[in-house]
């Protein structure tokens, strides 16, 4: 049988491919395997070509145990001496010559008599030992096939067969788990990414500045050690504050003296090229890991594997040991074939015996060595829990410390990586950190996002601010701390920040907001932010996202914390740490909360505005909000308050009550509000108000009142006794009828009416001079007065979605009025007079003029 050079040269891809995952004892097996393949050849091929009996008819009785009548009357036939024989031809002679004459007799007796002297000179001389078989070469031949088969035991004849197989189940189970369907797939992947993480350069120059920065942080401690303690912590640790004590963040505690290492501005640069494959390879590693360490299928099968070639050599050293006393040079045979041959009983000797003997001493020597080497390996394998890997000596040397440790088939395929070489399983480490990932992002990040990038991307905000909104991405670039003058940053969904020390060139920075965005940030750059940030906006869905520098920013103005502050977490709100917060003024919680804590009373002194949003969920206790006297605005939305809080009316500086979306019915604690002196906006809207009380006309510093998408259907008449009131909103009700008493509003400028259900307006509304914005869309009207041209100051004016036939050509009067500012349909704008709609449209420059 021939093999071509691919074919064979194919059976070595699997040493180089797998090489990694074979350990020593494996490699051993394969060549003590491979030795024993050829040491089966080589006797299989001494058999096919040398393998042969020859046998003789058995006559001797010291070789053989059965003696047959022939043997014997032709032992004793060639036993007789020549010279006995001569004698007694001689002794017979006178009996068969008496009748011949005396010559003939003469003659004979002479010729016998030299006869018996040359037998006797014969006799004497040394002669050739063996018996005369009187059997042909044809016979022989037979009889060695027929003995070849009868008498030679069987393993003289299978041995070489036997040993080949067994060899080519060994070396088939020893890398039986590369081949197998459920395990080649996994090992084939592992194999692949292992081999392209030890080559990446993104590995070595992890290690290589892992390397420097623990030099730095090393050089950092001992400069922490020396210098003051009064320093910010902006990592979670339950440590002492500035005062000594520890401060609850949220769910979280920080230390003032532990700091964030500074990590060196200066970064390697990485080929762009290669930076992508590394971040395809952190991703494949991680897919790699959530698929493997499910299962411990590959240990199972290399252990049942390592189990059958244990049994295997137990089974062949057994077996073997009992044939070989059998393999002898010579055998008797005793074929039935004497009526062929005449002798039943043969003397056979095999060719082979001594070097089949010699051969399977060698064989079972190596299958001894074999077994022992299969026993240590069971050894290894049970007397370590290798269904664990722990990367700690990876994580002490590389200053990693956030590898994780792995478990299952992944955890066996790195301690067999270990036996070849641990160098593999420290590069490969890299690959799971996420601090290595992050860097590697940052790496990409600054590549990718330049200054003249990021400079294009800020804009002006309404309120004429420079602003910069980066929204998922892999980090925060560095280009960013050189937009100076920036005054909002805006940080979304990205899962790595970090202010390094550049972020003080940012003078003008005064806002910023972290969507979803765990921050760090180092001591410079914290101390800059401490003293210069004013404005700060955190959404989160854990409390544990909540950066703890957050709460010594003793500079900031305002903070907006969004996020998921239930009762199951209010014992964590350490509301109480934010008395760092000196100068904070407004306070806005976007949460679920089901009591006011009890601790935001700490803000009192110097809060001013509180905010708070509670998603629909009931607010039940607010008796801390009596002690918040200072506040001056407070807005209580999503609620489900069912009446006016009590607690509300201790607040007697408060300026400004919001209590939208909320579901309160009836309003009869407003005559409460008289006790509010400095109370001047009241915003009651989105609720399920039916009437107003007539005590409304008892809070006298009433500027504003919006009571729009309630179940108003009537105003009363007290309501129009308010002074002071310049802006009333009673939009989306079910009013019918505006009284007329609307007149006696004369610092009304704000009045919206829209969406309910009049019919009429009343002439003494125009009475109000002083009314810029006038809505009165989705009613029922069918009549603008003429009068409305009294309205000078009117610039919004909103009739758009009723039943008007016509518009008054007074609107030309309305001075302030535009055509953006006048909400009406196309068709009743064309009414109006050509001089009318001219002066309408004309723009606010040409006006100006």
């Amino acid at each position: 049988m021939m093999f071509t050079l691919t074919e064979v040269a194919s059976l070595n891809d699997i040493q180089p491919t797998y090489r990694i995952l074979k350990p020593w004892w494996d490699v051993f097996m394969d060549y003590l395997g491979l030795v024993m393949l050829m040491l089966a050849i080589f006797a299989m091929t001494m058999q096919i070509t040398k393998d042969q009996v020859a046998c003789l008819p058995c006559l001797e009785k010291d070789y053989c145990p059965k003696e047959n009548q022939n043997a014997k009357q032709m032992e004793g036939t060639t036993s007789t001496p020549l010279t006995s024989r001569v004698a007694d031809v001689a002794a017979t002679t006178p009996l068969v010559t008496k009748d011949l004459p005396d010559e003939a007799v003469n003659e004979i007796l002479t010729t016998h008599q030299h006869t018996a002297v040359a037998a006797e000179k014969y006799a004497n001389q040394p002669q050739p030992t063996g018996v005369k078989t009187n059997l042909d070469f044809q016979q022989y031949v037979f009889i060695n096939q027929i003995c070849y088969h009868v008498a030679l035991p069987w393993y003289s004849k299978y041995f070489p067969y036997l040993s080949l197989i067994h060899t080519i189940i060994l070396m088939v189970s020893s890398n039986f788990w590369f081949k197998y369907p459920k395990t080649s797939s996994k090992i084939e992947h592992f194999v692949s990414i292992l081999g392209r993480c030890f080559e990446s350069p993104w590995t070595t120059k992890a290690l290589s500045e892992t390397a420097c920065e623990d030099s730095e942080e090393n050089k950092q401690r001992l400069t922490n050690a020396s210098s003051t303690p009064h320093q910010v912590s902006l990592e979670g640790k339950d440590e002492g504050t500035n005062d000594g004590q520890s401060t609850p963040m949220l769910g979280v505690k920080f230390s003032a003296d532990k700091l964030i290492p500074e990590v060196p501005s200066s970064m390697t640069i990485l080929d762009k090229k290669d930076g992508e494959q590394a971040k395809a390879l952190f991703e494949k590693v991680r897919k790699f890991r959530a698929h493997v360490e499910d299962s411990d299928f590959i240990y199972k099968l290399y252990v049942a594997q390592t189990m059958v070639k244990t049994v295997k050599f137990m089974l062949i050293l057994t077996y073997t040991s009992t044939f070989l006393s059998e393999i002898n040079f010579r055998h008797i045979c005793e074929p039935d074939i004497k009526k062929l041959t005449g002798y039943d009983q043969f003397l056979c000797t095999h060719n082979m015996a001594f070097m089949l003997k010699k051969l399977l001493i060698t064989y079972m020597a190596l299958i001894l060595i074999y077994g022992l080497t299969c026993l240590y390996s069971l050894f290894w394998v049970f007397r370590r829990p290798l269904k664990e890997y722990s990367f700690e000596k990876v994580r002490e040397e590389s200053s990693f410390s956030d590898i994780p440790d792995v478990k299952n088939d992944f955890a066996f395929l790195l301690h067999m990586v270990d036996q070849y070489d641990q160098l593999y399983s420290k590069r490969f480490g890299v690959f799971l950190s996420e601090v290595s990932e992050n860097k590697l992002r940052e790496i990409s990040l600054n590549h990718e996002w330049t200054f003249e990038k990021l400079r294009q991307l800020v804009i002006r905000n309404a309120q004429d601010q420079q602003e910069l909104h980066l929204f998922m991405l892999s980090g925060l670039p560095n280009a960013v701390f050189d937009l100076t003058d920036l005054e909002v940053l805006k940080l979304e969904l990205i899962p790595e920040v970090r202010f390094s020390a550049k972020v003080s060139q940012m003078t003008s920075l005064q806002e910023l907001h972290l969507c979803h965005c765990p921050a760090k940030v180092e001591q410079t750059g914290f101390a800059f932010l401490r003293d210069h940030l004013r404005c700060l906006h955190v959404k989160f869905t854990d409390v544990a996202e909540i950066p703890p520098w957050v709460y010594l920013l003793r500079s900031l103005r305002e903070l907006n914390l969004i996020g998921n502050l239930s009762s199951d977490n209010n014992k964590m709100i350490g509301l109480d740490s934010m008395r760092d917060l000196r100068h904070l003024k407004t306070l806005c919680l976007k949460s679920n909360l089901t009591k006011m804590p009890t601790n935001i009373t700490e803000l009192s002194p110097h809060l001013v505005r509180l905010i708070i949003h509670n998603d629909g969920t009931k607010l039940l206790v607010m008796n801390s909000l009596k002690k918040m006297t200072n506040l001056t605005e407070l807005e209580l939305h999503c609620c489900e308050l069912e009446r006016i809080p009590h607690a509300i009316f201790s607040l007697i500086n408060l300026q400004e009550l919001d209590l939208k979306s909320n579901i309160i019915r009836t309003i009869e604690e407003i005559i409460s509000f008289q006790h509010l002196k400095r109370l001047t906006c009241l915003k009651l809207w989105h609720n399920k108000i039916i009437t107003i009380p007539s005590s409304i006309g008892q809070v006298k510093s009433l500027e504003s009142l919006h009571l729009s998408h309630n179940k108003l259907e009537s105003l009363p008449l007290a309501l129009f006794n308010l002074p002071k009131l310049r802006h009333l909103d009673v939009s989306h009700n079910s009013i019918t009828v505006l009284p007329p008493d609307v007149g006696l509003l004369h610092n009304l400028q704000h009045l919206a009416i829209n969406s309910n259900k009049l019919e009429a307006l009343p002439k003494t509304l125009f009475r109000n001079t002083k009314l810029k914005v006038l809505c009165l869309g989705h009613n029922a009207l069918t009549v603008l007065p003429e009068t409305v041209g009294l309205l000078v100051q009117l610039t919004q004016l909103e009739l758009r979605g009723n039943c008007l036939d016509r518009l008054p050509a007074q609107l030309g009067n309305c001075r302030m009025l535009r055509k953006h500012g006048l909400n009406v349909e196309d068709h009743l704008f064309d009414t109006l007079p050509v001089e009318v709609k001219e002066s309408i449209s004309r723009d606010s420059f040409t006006s100006g003029i």
